[in-house]
Formats: C-alpha cells, structure tokens, sequence
C-alpha cells in the first residue's frame, strides 16, 4: 500500500513589533486676557456707518428712484420711478455705498417693451455701463 502524504502546514513567522514613537510632550496654551470695558451697542456702530457715507445731493439733482434689483449678465438694473418723468437721454446718477457714477439714460423698458419715458410709480429696467446693487439710489441731474 502506498503512503498518505500528510499535508503539514508551516507555521507562519510571527511579526515583530516594533515600539512606538514617543512624541514631545505638548505645550500648555497661554490663556488670553480680555478686557473688561463693555463693548459698544450695535445701534451706535450702525448710525456711525450710516452717517459718514450718506450722500448729500447738490442743488441741480432731483431724486429720481432707487434700484430695487440688478441683472448683472445683461448689465440692467430695475429702477422705481420716484419724479414726475423719466426720459432717455437724460443724464443721471447712481449712488449707493460702494457705487457712485454718472450716466445717460439709453435704453428704458418696461416688461420688455421699449419705452420714451416713464412716469412716477412705474417700475422700469435700464442699462448701466457699471455695477449697480439693490438699494442704490439715483438722481437726475438737471
């Protein structure tokens, strides 16, 4: 009879392991010291923010409206119509706290029909040649 060969698995050899890294010991973190004073209330900060940028119209300049939206990809902003009329060709100016530029009126539309004039209380879209932001207010320059 022939001999079974017996299958004898090897043992693997174990790993060894090696001892871990000692990191340096952390630092304490300084404490920081905090004044006492009381901080100033946000209804002051904002009449001073208010105060020193308000823009103060000269004698020839009529408040004509305020930009109630602005579509920057076309250039055109949504205007409110505060005076009595609105024409092309007038020239006007834009003001707000970080815009401030002047201009003539070349294209007026209201829902996408091209219009003359406007009158006071309609609400009209106009091409600027720089940006303009929600709340900015224009006035005509006579």
């Amino acid at each position: 009879m022939a001999k079974k060969k017996s299958k004898v698995r090897s043992k693997k050899p174990k790993l060894k392991r090696m001892p871990a890294k000692k990191l340096p010991a952390k630092k304490p973190k300084a404490k920081i010291k905090r004044s006492k004073s009381r901080p100033k209330s946000k209804s002051s900060i904002k009449q001073k923010v208010k105060t020193a940028g308000a823009y103060q119209p000269s004698a020839g300049e009529i408040f004509a409206g305020e930009i109630t939206h602005y579509f920057p990809k076309v250039w055109a902003a949504v205007l409110a119509v505060a005076c009595p009329i609105l024409n092309i060709g007038d020239k006007i100016r834009i003001v707000g706290h970080t815009t401030n530029f002047d201009e003539q009126v070349a294209s007026m539309q209201i829902d996408r029909v091209p219009i003359q004039s406007a009158k006071k209380g309609d609400e009209i879209g106009i091409l600027v040649k720089k940006r303009a932001r929600k709340g900015d207010k224009i006035y005509k320059l006579a």
